[in-house]
Protein backbone atom coordinates (compact mmCIF):
# COMPACT_ATOMS: atom_id res chain seq x y z
CA UNK A 1 0.00 0.00 0.00
CA UNK A 2 1.78 3.18 -1.31
CA UNK A 3 1.24 6.69 0.48
CA UNK A 4 3.58 9.55 0.88
CA UNK A 5 4.60 9.31 4.51
CA UNK A 6 5.90 13.17 4.46
CA UNK A 7 2.20 13.84 3.48
CA UNK A 8 0.81 11.64 6.23
CA UNK A 9 3.26 13.56 8.33
CA UNK A 10 2.16 16.80 7.72
CA UNK A 11 -1.63 15.88 8.18
CA UNK A 12 -0.88 14.76 11.78
CA UNK A 13 0.75 17.37 12.87
CA UNK A 14 -1.91 19.56 11.54
CA UNK A 15 -4.69 17.41 13.62
CA UNK A 16 -2.38 17.30 16.58
CA UNK A 17 -3.60 21.23 16.94
CA UNK A 18 -7.30 19.82 17.67
CA UNK A 19 -6.78 17.92 20.99
CA UNK A 20 -10.81 17.62 21.08
CA UNK A 21 -11.00 15.48 17.42
CA UNK A 22 -11.33 11.82 18.05
CA UNK A 23 -8.47 10.75 15.25
CA UNK A 24 -7.67 7.25 13.96
CA UNK A 25 -5.51 6.04 10.69
CA UNK A 26 -6.72 3.49 9.09
CA UNK A 27 -5.95 2.08 5.20
CA UNK A 28 -7.94 2.46 2.90
CA UNK A 29 -8.78 3.16 -0.93
CA UNK A 30 -5.15 2.04 -1.15
CA UNK A 31 -3.54 4.69 0.88
CA UNK A 32 -3.95 5.71 4.46
CA UNK A 33 -7.16 7.91 5.99
CA UNK A 34 -7.43 9.75 8.91
CA UNK A 35 -10.67 9.17 10.44
CA UNK A 36 -11.86 12.58 12.59
CA UNK A 37 -14.32 11.70 15.06
CA UNK A 38 -15.70 7.66 13.25
CA UNK A 39 -15.81 9.54 9.78
CA UNK A 40 -13.42 9.47 6.63
CA UNK A 41 -12.02 12.87 6.33
CA UNK A 42 -9.09 12.97 4.45
CA UNK A 43 -7.26 10.46 2.86
CA UNK A 44 -3.41 10.23 1.58
CA UNK A 45 -1.97 8.47 -1.77
CA UNK A 46 1.25 8.41 -3.48
CA UNK A 47 1.29 12.24 -3.83
CA UNK A 48 -2.36 13.46 -3.75
CA UNK A 49 -4.80 14.20 -0.87
CA UNK A 50 -8.17 12.42 -1.28
CA UNK A 51 -10.86 15.15 0.45
CA UNK A 52 -14.15 14.68 1.79
CA UNK A 53 -16.34 18.20 1.89
CA UNK A 54 -19.53 19.56 1.43
CA UNK A 55 -20.47 18.58 -2.09
CA UNK A 56 -22.70 21.92 -2.08
CA UNK A 57 -19.33 23.14 -2.68
CA UNK A 58 -18.23 21.53 -5.43
CA UNK A 59 -18.75 24.89 -7.87
CA UNK A 60 -16.35 26.93 -6.28
CA UNK A 61 -12.98 24.17 -5.14
CA UNK A 62 -13.40 22.88 -8.46
CA UNK A 63 -11.56 26.06 -9.94
CA UNK A 64 -8.69 25.71 -7.19
CA UNK A 65 -5.23 24.72 -8.54
CA UNK A 66 -4.69 20.66 -8.28
CA UNK A 67 -8.22 19.95 -8.15
CA UNK A 68 -9.55 16.37 -9.50
CA UNK A 69 -12.95 14.80 -9.26
CA UNK A 70 -12.78 11.52 -7.58
CA UNK A 71 -13.75 8.96 -10.22
CA UNK A 72 -14.76 5.20 -9.32
CA UNK A 73 -15.64 3.10 -11.91
CA UNK A 74 -16.86 5.77 -14.33
CA UNK A 75 -18.84 7.08 -11.35
CA UNK A 76 -17.98 10.69 -9.92
CA UNK A 77 -18.41 10.92 -6.24
CA UNK A 78 -20.14 13.43 -5.05
CA UNK A 79 -18.36 15.23 -2.01
CA UNK A 80 -14.86 13.68 -2.76
CA UNK A 81 -11.95 15.08 -4.65
CA UNK A 82 -7.89 14.88 -5.18
CA UNK A 83 -5.76 17.56 -4.78
CA UNK A 84 -2.48 17.12 -6.80
CA UNK A 85 0.58 18.33 -4.60
CA UNK A 86 0.60 21.75 -6.91
CA UNK A 87 -2.71 22.48 -4.99
CA UNK A 88 -1.41 22.17 -1.54
CA UNK A 89 2.46 23.22 -1.36
CA UNK A 90 2.19 26.25 0.42
CA UNK A 91 1.00 26.26 3.92
CA UNK A 92 -2.01 28.09 3.10
CA UNK A 93 -3.04 26.20 0.27
CA UNK A 94 -2.32 23.08 2.65
CA UNK A 95 -5.05 24.28 5.69
CA UNK A 96 -7.19 24.99 3.16
CA UNK A 97 -7.93 21.81 1.93
CA UNK A 98 -7.30 20.43 5.42
CA UNK A 99 -10.04 22.87 7.01
CA UNK A 100 -12.48 22.36 3.96
CA UNK A 101 -12.61 18.66 5.45
CA UNK A 102 -12.83 19.33 9.12
CA UNK A 103 -15.37 21.74 8.16
CA UNK A 104 -17.71 19.29 7.04
CA UNK A 105 -16.45 16.51 8.95
CA UNK A 106 -19.36 17.33 12.16
CA UNK A 107 -21.81 17.24 9.06
CA UNK A 108 -20.85 14.07 6.97
CA UNK A 109 -22.86 10.81 7.87
CA UNK A 110 -20.67 8.14 9.45
CA UNK A 111 -20.48 4.90 7.73
CA UNK A 112 -21.79 2.06 8.75
CA UNK A 113 -20.46 -0.45 11.13
CA UNK A 114 -20.27 -4.12 10.36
Amino acid sequence: MAYSTQLADRVREYLVQFPKLEIEEKKMFGGLAFLVNDKMCINIGEENLMCRFDPELTEDIAERVGFLPMIMKGKEYKGYCYVEPEGFRTKKDFEFWLNLCLDFNDRAKASKKG
